[in-house]
């Protein structure tokens, strides 16, 4: 184990007023900058005509190790990029592959190893989702056992251009989750008792972007935080006041949903979380850049750990 992850968790082990719940910690990290053609229209500040998503993901500290919420885009994906990423991928997204932005290279500015990194939990297995996983050989992933299914059969056309099995079929260590209708999160149905990992970490499905896709909830001392994944895309979407999309990003949705259906009840359930438990519950998704970087201003005094997203434009108040 790295020196520095053992040193914070005996602090936190023998302090006398620290649980498991406050010794946990979230930093939010972009791993992947995605430039698709659009500008404001896609995501709603840009000038000119790139807009600017970025590949949210987590990392927490636990006492038992590190773990990722999704994992962007990895190193290999930036060595093998034809043969990991398809051309209707690259041709949509744009991504702006930096080795400075993998989860591990983040790792690693942070004093960790990435062998500290224990557990990965993946929202879903799209290609923005899940090109980091072979930088952890000896991570246990932890995804819906629904979302394994469609990502290994690819029946659809849009199947075979999302999931990228060459990104993580040769990993070994995988635990599939089927949700609990006796279990409830906020009513939601959800999955408890990961395999390995600390039991305020929640996975909430929320599918209709993909088959499995889920959300995942994390028990800190304020509250809840839930990382919502690609349930939504656009921060005023969960807005109490009404929903509001840029149409650029409607139309990504659209055309990237497994179910139409299924997609729009999981956002009508997370606005009606954000209306009923907003002062219980924050939420963020994956692609949202004004979102990202509102997060990581509450986390300044790491600046310097991680790769801060800059914007050229002031955060909306």
């Amino acid at each position: 184990m790295n020196w520095t992850f053992a040193a914070r968790s005996l602090i936190c082990r023998f302090s006398s007023t620290t649980t498991e719940v406050a010794m946990m910690r979230i930093h939010h990290i972009n791993c992947g900058n995605l430039r698709p053609w659009g500008g404001r229209i896609v995501d709603g500040f840009s000038h000119g005509g790139e807009a600017r998503l970025v590949c949210h993901c987590w990392l927490i500290e636990t006492a038992s190790g590190l773990v990722l919420v999704d994992t962007g885009l990895g190193s290999d994906d930036l060595l093998e990029r034809q043969g990991r990423l398809s051309s209707f991928y690259q041709t949509l997204h744009r991504p702006q592959i930096s080795a400075g932005l993998t989860a591990e290279r983040q790792v690693r500015r942070m004093g960790f190893s990435p062998s500290d990194v224990r557990h990965i939990i993946l929202t879903h297995l799209d290609c923005d989702q899940a090109g980091g996983i072979s930088d952890f050989p000896r991570a246990q992933v932890h995804v819906l056992r629904d979302e394994w299914s469609a990502a290994t059969e690819r029946r659809s056309w849009m199947g075979r251009r999302r999931y990228r099995p060459e990104q993580w079929q040769h990993h070994p260590f995988w635990n599939f989750y089927e949700a609990n209708p006796q279990h409830r999160w906020f009513g939601f149905e959800c999955v408890r008792n990961l395999m390995g990992l600390p039991p305020e970490i929640v996975l909430v499905p929320l599918r209709g972007h993909t088959q499995g896709h889920t959300g995942v909830a994390v028990k800190m001392p304020h509250g809840w935080m839930l990382h919502a994944g690609d349930a939504y895309f656009y921060r005023r979407e969960l807005e109490k006041e009404g929903y509001h999309c840029t149409l650029g990003l409607r139309f990504y949705q659209r055309l990237l949903e497994f179910n139409h259906r299924q997609r729009m009840f999981s956002l009508r359930r997370l606005r009606d979380l954000v209306i009923d438990h907003g002062d219980e519950v924050r939420i963020c998704s994956s692609h949202d850049a004004i979102e990202l970087a509102a997060y990581q201003a509450q986390q300044l005094p790491l600046a310097e750990q991680y790769e801060p997203l800059r914007l050229s434009q002031p955060l909306p108040t």
